[in-house]
């Protein structure tokens, strides 16, 4: 055997050894009906037992600087992103400023503006020519300001997947208050909207921060996933207490809903979830990615407290920095806020397999202010093994923009194995296609070998680890062989179990294909 496979020879060997017949292992009462879908190794659905390999989320790269807020109408207070994908254009939404009677910035005179982009890396803003802004339609502006009940506050679209749209109805949004409830929204381009002829949404439940919408073809209905309080938020309790959280509703076609109710973290220790940003990941619709942003309240160290000692090492802004930025606001003082990786399968339960920071403040003071680091809802994919993330950076201060994270296609997070190698084992599953195709990466020492195990747990002849061909690089889809032939067709359909051997790798996501 080679020495760069020795490690891993040994490995395979003292596996192998635990005899003829396998591990003894605990059938559930049903298998998964995985068929042909693709599933990410972001929970432990699959996962059925890991042996010296643990579930690691991803780090998202830290790219270029998408947009600045740096026209009259956008302001410190822009804000409430979205980030979506028609085809060959990219849309971004964001909320900008209005101004008084008395010209200075009106964090309440709020209004919509539209960014566009080929390829989610380089955006323009157009002038769309719709509304008028201090004598001139040369603007990027989609909804004026002037709207008592702010929809433009948290506007949210989201383009409408449901087979048989009306072609005039392939966009919807929503925003408001908790004033006036959310209005609905509806548009044939994504540029130009209308008010759906409905009430108003939800009014008295807390909505003060980017509610989202989605057609979720896995279960069939709309869904929408809205900010509430863990204590208090709502009709009957309109005083805000306890922590931010979510709560989610659902549709079957957007005119009637159901009556919010409360998402469920598990044991998870609590926390202030501000956004949610819930959607449908858009190579697993099944699943749901949510990139909320995370906030510790009144936590000093935040750079725009001035006040307080900075407990977390940051260095604040001085008083005349504040005067001069116009930090006038209280609450905008103390706090800091990042970004986690949370995930859900429909119902009302959120995934938190990852505690940790999914996406840091980092080395940038201005990165630590109140209520920064806010994540557009939506993840699109920039290019053939990428896909981009957006937050906004520089929360209220001169410097203020959208700015692009990164990761590899699926790497959301992955099965990690150390040097000294580990193994994972699937529950029982039924699959549909003809081969096993993996998203991975290995080290040059690392390699994934395959086990495919029947209803009773012993390896299936011609399946077994020895079968297997060794798996070693880095690619978004890899066909699994056994002695050459990548073939699984005659095993689809029955009751099998999965049983990877790894080292030194990541697998990010698994797939039967025809």
């Amino acid at each position: 055997m080679p020495t760069r496979h020795r490690s891993l020879g040994l490995l395979l060997a003292a596996l192998l050894a635990l005899g003829a017949a396998g591990p003894a292992f605990t059938q559930t009462p049903a298998p998964i009906e995985l068929g042909s879908r693709l599933e990410l190794m972001v929970d432990r659905h699959l996962i059925a037992e890991m042996k010296n390999v643990r579930l690691k989320a991803g780090t998202p790269r830290r790219e270029e600087m998408s947009l600045p807020f740096d026209r009259p109408w956008e302001g410190r207070f822009a804000g409430a992103s979205t980030v979506l994908r028609d085809g060959d254009v990219f849309r971004m939404y964001y909320r900008g400023s209005g101004y008084g009677a008395d010209g200075a910035e009106d964090r309440l005179a709020e209004l919509t503006c539209y960014a566009e982009s080929r390829d989610g890396i380089h955006w323009t803003k157009p002038d769309l020519g719709l509304h008028e802004f201090r004598g001139s339609r040369a603007n990027n502006i989609i909804l004026p300001p002037g709207d008592k009940r702010r929809v433009s506050h948290n506007f949210m679209a989201f383009l409408d997947a449901r087979p048989g749209v009306p072609a005039d109805e392939r966009y919807k949004a929503i925003g408001g208050t908790h004033e006036a409830g959310l209005i609905r929204l509806l548009s044939a381009d994504g540029i130009r909207w209308r008010e759906m002829a409905a009430p108003p949404l939800f009014a008295g439940y807390a909505l003060d921060t980017l509610n989202v919408a989605m057609w979720a073809p896995a279960e069939n209905q709309y869904v929408m996933y809205i900010r509430t309080w863990t204590e208090g938020g709502t009709p009957d309790q309109p005083k805000f207490r306890g922590l931010r959280t979510v709560s989610r509703a659902v549709s079957p076609d957007f005119v009637t809903w159901s009556t919010p109710e409360p998402m469920n973290y598990g044991d998870s220790p609590p926390e202030h979830i501000y956004t949610n940003g819930t959607q449908p990941y858009f190579r697993a619709p099944h699943l749901y990615v949510a990139l909320p942003f995370r906030y510790v309240d009144g936590l000093a160290g935040s750079v725009t407290d001035h006040q307080k000692p900075a407990k977390t090492g940051r260095a604040a802004l001085t008083k005349a920095e504040m005067d001069a930025w116009n930090f006038n606001l209280p609450w905008m003082r103390v706090g800091v806020s990042d970004v986690v990786l949370m995930t859900s399968r429909g119902g009302n339960r959120y995934d938190r397999t990852f505690m940790e920071s999914f996406i840091r403040p980092g080395l940038e003071r201005e990165s630590w202010t109140s209520r920064g680091n806010g994540p557009a809802a939506g993840v699109v994919q920039t290019g053939p093994t990428e896909m981009s993330l957006y937050l906004q950076a520089h929360y209220m201060l001169p410097s203020y923009h959208m700015r692009r994270y990164s990761l590899r296609l699926d790497g959301f997070a992955s099965v990690n194995a150390p040097f000294a190698g580990g193994e994972m084992l699937t529950h029982p599953l039924r699959f549909a296609g003809g081969k096993l195709v993996l998203n991975y990466s290995t080290s040059s020492v690392g390699g994934i070998r395959v086990e495919i195990l029947g209803a009773d747990g012993r390896p299936l002849p011609g399946f077994g680890l020895a079968d297997c061909d060794e798996i070693i690089g880095d690619e978004i889809a890899r066909s699994v062989s056994w002695k050459g032939s990548a073939d699984v067709s005659r095993l689809a359909g029955q009751t099998v179990r999965l049983r990877f051997v790894l080292k030194d790798s990541d697998l990010y996501s698994l797939q039967f294909q025809p």
